[in-house]
């Protein structure tokens, strides 16, 4: 993921959240707000009570890299916000692929192509 897709500041984490639309799942909670820019963003975020910094980071790697398997399904002009809950430890890779993808689509927060 390069840096210009990543949301990173504090303000912009809570304005996508206050303002965005929310979707879950058992695995995931995506917050989806429009942008101003030309290209989309992510935030990824993941609660200290999921384990330690190795686990926590272990799964953001997981979520960027199924993130950048997928960047054709994301219109351009939109930030996200993707909070991992703790059921992410129990479940294989590809399954989390397979949810991901799913709660993206069937929150229709993408647009079919």
């Amino acid at each position: 993921m390069k840096k210009m897709n990543i949301v990173k500041e504090s303000r912009d984490f809570q304005k996508i959240i206050e303002k965005g639309k929310c979707s879950k799942n058992r695995y995931y909670v995506i917050y989806q707000l429009e942008n101003d820019l030309n290209h989309y963003r992510f935030g990824i975020s993941i609660s200290k009570k999921t384990g330690n910094a190795v686990i926590r980071n272990l799964y953001k790697r997981k979520l960027r890299n199924i993130i950048d398997a997928n960047k054709k399904l994301y219109p351009k002009n939109q930030d996200y916000i993707i909070i991992i809950r703790k059921n992410c430890l129990d479940v294989e890779y590809k399954e989390l692929e397979k949810h991901f993808i799913n709660l993206i689509k069937n929150s229709n927060l993408i647009e079919e192509k």
